[in-house]
């Protein structure tokens, strides 16, 4: 996803401003010059560097990164023309061109870069994107949510039409477009409109913060199905909800301990004579069944491990949009993200099933794989795409 030389540079701009962003707080917070939100440290500004709209403004973007330059070009200048002893001259001049440098910057616009912050903007979930919280939030959703969003959360619930504004549309880009840490504020807090009316109340008072997080991990995945029923893809890069597994004579471990290798999860066939895919050396596989207690259904498998979690079959259910997850598969490339799905009863993997794609070919694939090896050429075209998403306008 944004394999382009252009989302490079800008992905690595927006990386930039947001691990300064995040090591200046921690530094803050190591010092005892911040306080605490929600057990984390509270950003202490009522702003930050916006990295979505320099998605939007590529103009701006350009013209930041170059400041940037400009800016580590004149502190260059500063320090070596401190340094320089031998003609005072020098310094002066080395000190009066630095000023100039910062003075002629192509600096952006302000309104552009810096937006609105909330003390929680730079958070995140402790415990990751889970199944058990999916379940959690699912619950949660259902008791304070899916009146106004509907429970497909595109915004067409039984009391949409009576709020002051209509409800967002929760299976578009709008999660993804906004950094979790401000879904943290304005499902405890609410939301105002530009005139500082309600436009949703805050559930502070009714929520824990565990509660608040697994509310949003359950709306990514609603998300990310309902963007995959609409469209037919993942339209933004997500994870596979992180469960427990049990391997053969080993620790259970989580899914997200595999991270930097492929795996494969196989949703447990219907049928009894429905066997599952053989152990493939280069990716893991992860086998899924209806309950972790459920007697196999299919035939002996080879998959030495399985999934140990009650909510993964529901979580995988929820994002692939189905109710009949039996005999799906799904890839996730190395670095955690779901990037195919295999339907069941196909008999070989094949380029459609790549669901978290770019519509440019792939730039270090010349010459495809052979049709055979469809598995083969799906690994290959993901390893030569990795994901470049941003969250929030941030590296995610």
């Amino acid at each position: 996803m944004n394999s382009t030389p252009e989302a490079d540079w800008l992905n690595l701009l927006i990386g930039l401003l947001q691990g300064a962003q995040l090591q200046l707080l921690r530094v803050l917070d190591a010092l005892g010059l911040v306080q605490q939100a929600h057990g984390q440290p509270a950003w202490p500004w009522a702003r930050k560097l916006s990295g979505e709209n320099l998605l939007i403004d590529l103009g701006q973007a350009r013209r930041l990164g170059l400041t940037l330059v400009v800016i580590t070009a004149a502190l260059v200048v500063f320090v070596v023309a401190l340094l320089w002893r031998r003609r005072r001259t020098w310094r002066i001049w080395g000190i009066a061109l630095a000023t100039l440098l910062v003075v002629l910057a192509p600096w952006p616009e302000a309104n552009v870069v810096l937006v609105p912050a909330y003390p929680t903007s730079f958070q995140q979930r402790p415990v990751g994107f889970t199944a058990d919280a999916i379940a959690q939030g699912r619950a949660l959703y259902a008791t304070h949510c899916l009146a106004c969003h509907g429970t497909d959360g595109r915004g067409q619930g039984p009391l949409a039409a009576t709020q002051p504004v209509w409800p967002p549309n929760l299976s578009g880009p709008l999660l993804w477009r906004r950094a979790d840490g401000d879904l943290l504020w304005h499902v405890m807090n609410g939301t105002r409109d530009r005139h500082g009316a309600a436009t949703m109340p805050g559930f502070g008072k009714l929520l824990s913060d565990d509660d608040a997080w697994a509310l949003i991990d359950f709306m990514k995945a609603q998300g990310a199905g309902e963007s995959l029923r609409a469209a037919g893809l993942w339209a933004q890069p997500i994870g596979p909800p992180d469960i427990a597994v049990r391997c053969e004579g080993r620790p259970v471990r989580m899914l997200s301990s595999w991270r930097g290798q492929r795996v494969r999860i196989v949703a447990e066939g219907a049928a009894a004579d429905t066997a599952p895919p053989l152990e493939d050396p280069r990716l893991v596989t992860v086998l899924l069944r209806p309950s972790p207690t459920a007697t196999a259904t299919s035939a002996p498998t080879s998959a030495n491990c399985v999934a140990d979690s009650p909510n993964a079959w529901a979580a995988f259910s929820l994002v692939a949009a189905t109710t009949q997850l039996a005999g799906t598969q799904f890839l996730v490339d190395r670095n955690g993200w779901l990037r195919a799905r295999g339907e069941p009863g196909k008999d070989a993997w094949n380029d459609d099933d790549l669901l978290c794609r770019t519509d440019q070919p792939p730039r270090s694939v010349q010459q495809p794989l052979p049709q055979q090896d469809g598995l083969g050429a799906l690994i290959a075209r993901m390893d030569a795409e990795p994901v470049r998403f941003v969250k929030g306008g941030f590296v995610h």
